[in-house]
C-alpha cells in the first residue's frame, strides 16, 4: 500500500508527490499517457522537443514559488534561458514588456503616456501585484474555510496591506474606469490580452487581484527550461524517482474508490491501494472517476463553470535559424486589431527557443510555438473533412500572422504541426480538450474557486481547476498546499511519524547539492 496515491501527471500533481515523497510519504503518480507533462507537457519530431501548452515557467528563481519546489525536493536551480521579458506587437506600435521594474515603467511610460491618470492607474497595480505576489510565496491558500484559514492568509497579506483584499470584489475594468482610462484603446487592447493569457478572462471579468498578478507576471520572473519543457521534465521526474518515488505511465484511472487509508485505484492495467489519493486532474475527470460523494459535492462548481471553459491553438515548427532572426526577444505576443474579439489569432503568442539551445533544436535550427486560444465548441460536431479543412486553415492563419514578427516562419519548415481542441482532448484527457483552468470571474476565483478538500477525508484535488487557476506558478503554489495538508493528517498517525526521520535526512542536501537538472530527455 502506497501513503499516497496521485492521479495525474501534469505539473500540480508531480509537484505534489514530489514534495511529499521528500517528507518521508511513499507515493505513485498515474498518467494516462505516455509521459509527464499533461498541459506543460512536450513532444519530439525530428530532433526537435516542442513544448505542447505552457512555454515557460513563472517564479522559478531563488525565493520564487517554483524555486520554492526545486530546493525542497533537493534539485538545483533551474538551468536555462532567464527571459528579460517580451516583446507585445499591438496594431499600432510595439512595447517591450521588460522583467525590470524600473525599465518597465519607463516603458509604459513611453508607451501610453505619463499623464496623472496613468501613473496613478500603474500605482495600483504595482502595489497589489507587490503585495500579493508576496503573499503567494507566503503561503496564502483560498478560499477561506476555517478560522485557521483566515489567520493564515492575513499573515500572508500582512496587518498593513490587509485591506487591499476589498479589490477582489472588484474587476480590471472598474479600475480603468476609475482613473477614466477607459477610451485609451492601445492601453485597454495591451491589458486585454495579457489577462486573457494568463487568467483566460475579459477586462470586464476577472477580479482585480488576479488579473493584475497575470498583468505583471514578468516580474515574477519568466523561464524557458534548456530542452524546454522536456527538459524541464527530465530534470523533475528524475529527481522524483531518486527520491524513491514512482511514476506509472499509460494507467488511465477508471474509478477510485474506498475511504481514507484502504482506497482502492483501479486503471486500464491494474489496481493498487493507498492511504489516501489527490486527483490532480481537472474537476470533470476527478468526478467521473472519484467516489460518488465527491461527484455530489464538485456538481455544483461543474454546472456553474460548464460555460467559462476554453480551448487553445498551437502551432509546431521546425524551421532554419534564418527564419527567426532579426529579433533580441525570443518570446512575443500579437495582437492584430482592437475591433474584433480575441482568441482564434487575434492575441497570439509566439515562443522560439533560445539560439544556444540545442536540446529544444539541431544546430542551425530552432523550434518555433504559435498558441492562441479559441471557443470549443468550433472544433466540436464536425466530420472528419470538415474538421481536417479547420484545422489546416487554422495553422495557416496562425504562421501567417507570426510573419508579422518572422516574414519568413515556416517557408522552408521540416516540422510543422497543428494541435486542437481534439489534440488536448486525446492526449490529456481533458474533457472537451479545455485547456488551463475555467476562465476566472468573480463567480469562480478566490473565495469561489474549487477548494482543494472537499471534505472528503483523505481525498484531495490539485491543479488548474482548483484555486488558484492555471499557469505553472499556481500548479505549484496548489502543489504546495496540498502537500502541507497531507503530512498535517500523516502526522496524526504514530506509524507514519516513527518511519519518517530516515527518509527526512534524504531530502535535506538542497543546499549543499551540486546537481543540475539535467536537459538530456526524459525517462
Amino acid at each position: 500500500m502506497y501513503d499516497v496515491a496521485i492521479v495525474g501527471g501534469g505539473l500540480a500533481g508531480v509537484a505534489t508527490a514530489a514534495r511529499l515523497q521528500a517528507r518521508g510519504l511513499s507515493t505513485v503518480v498515474l498518467e494516462a499517457h505516455g509521459q509527464p507533462g499533461g498541459c506543460a507537457g512536450s513532444f519530439r519530431r525530428r530532433g526537435f522537443a516542442f513544448d505542447v501548452g505552457a512555454t515557460t515557467l513563472v517564479d522559478f528563481g531563488p525565493g520564487g514559488v517554483g524555486g520554492e519546489l526545486l530546493r525542497e525536493i533537493g534539485a538545483a536551480e533551474l538551468e536555462g534561458e532567464h527571459l528579460p521579458g517580451y516583446r507585445a506587437w499591438l496594431p499600432d506600435r510595439r512595447v517591450t514588456l521588460h522583467r525590470d521594474p524600473s525599465a518597465w515603467a519607463v516603458e509604459r511610460a513611453r508607451a501610453f503616456g505619463d499623464t496623472p491618470a496613468h501613473r496613478s492607474f500603474w500605482g495600483l497595480l504595482d502595489r497589489l501585484a507587490s503585495v500579493f505576489w508576496r503573499a503567494s510565496r507566503r503561503g496564502a491558500a483560498l478560499p477561506l474555510r476555517s478560522p485557521a484559514d483566515v489567520v493564515r492568509a492575513a499573515r500572508s497579506v500582512g496587518l498593513r496591506d490587509l485591506g487591499l483584499a476589498r479589490h477582489m470584489g472588484r474587476t480590471m475594468a472598474d479600475a480603468l474606469k476609475s482613473a477614466r482610462l477607459t477610451d485609451d484603446r492601445p492601453l485597454c487592447g495591451l491589458l486585454a490580452m495579457l489577462v486573457e493569457d494568463t487568467v483566460h478572462s475579459t477586462l470586464a471579468d476577472a477580479p482585480r487581484i488576479n488579473a493584475a498578478l497575470g498583468i505583471t507576471i514578468r516580474g515574477a520572473g519568466l523561464s524557458r527550461a534548456r530542452g524546454g519543457m522536456r527538459g524541464f521534465w527530465a530534470g523533475l521526474v528524475g529527481r522524483y524517482r531518486e527520491l524513491g518515488g514512482e511514476l506509472r505511465v499509460g494507467r488511465a484511472v477508471e474509478r477510485v474508490e474506498g475511504r481514507e487509508g484502504a482506497f482502492r485505484v483501479t486503471t486500464r492495467r491494474d489496481r493498487l491501494e493507498a492511504a489516501r489519493v489527490v486527483l490532480a486532474v481537472p474537476p470533470a475527470l476527478a468526478s467521473a472517476i472519484g467516489p460518488p460523494e465527491l461527484a455530489e459535492a464538485l456538481a455544483p462548481y461543474i454546472r456553474r463553470d460548464a460555460s467559462a471553459m476554453g480551448g487553445a491553438i498551437a502551432v509546431f515548427l521546425g524551421v532554419p535559424e534564418r527564419e527567426v532572426a532579426g529579433q533580441d526577444f525570443t518570446h512575443h505576443q500579437l495582437l492584430q486589431s482592437y475591433d474584433r474579439p480575441l482568441g482564434n489569432g487575434n492575441n497570439m503568442f509566439v515562443s522560439v527557443s533560445a539560439h544556444v539551445d540545442t536540446e529544444s533544436a539541431p544546430a542551425g535550427h530552432r523550434a518555433v510555438m504559435i498558441s492562441t486560444h479559441c471557443e470549443l465548441a468550433a472544433w466540436e460536431g464536425l466530420s472528419p473533412e470538415a474538421y481536417a479543412g479547420r484545422r489546416r486553415e487554422a495553422g495557416e492563419n496562425l504562421v501567417a500572422l507570426a510573419r508579422r514578427v518572422y516574414p519568413d516562419l515556416g517557408r522552408e519548415a521540416l516540422v510543422c504541426e497543428v494541435a486542437t481542441p481534439r489534440t488536448y482532448e486525446r492526449f490529456t484527457r481533458r474533457p472537451r480538450g479545455a485547456v488551463g483552468g475555467v476562465r476566472l470571474s468573480r463567480a469562480n476565483a478566490n473565495q469561489e474557486a474549487v477548494p482543494h478538500d472537499l471534505g472528503i477525508p483523505g481525498l484531495w484535488l490539485v491543479g488548474d481547476g482548483t484555486w488558484p487557476g492555471l499557469g505553472t506558478v499556481a500548479c505549484c503554489l496548489g502543489s504546495r498546499i496540498v502537500a502541507e495538508a497531507i503530512l498535517r493528517r500523516a502526522d496524526w498517525d504514530p506509524a507514519r511519524r516513527r518511519r519518517r526521520p530516515d527518509r527526512c535526512r534524504l531530502a535535506q542536501a538542497p543546499e549543499t547539492s551540486d546537481r543540475r537538472i539535467p536537459s538530456s530527455s526524459a525517462g
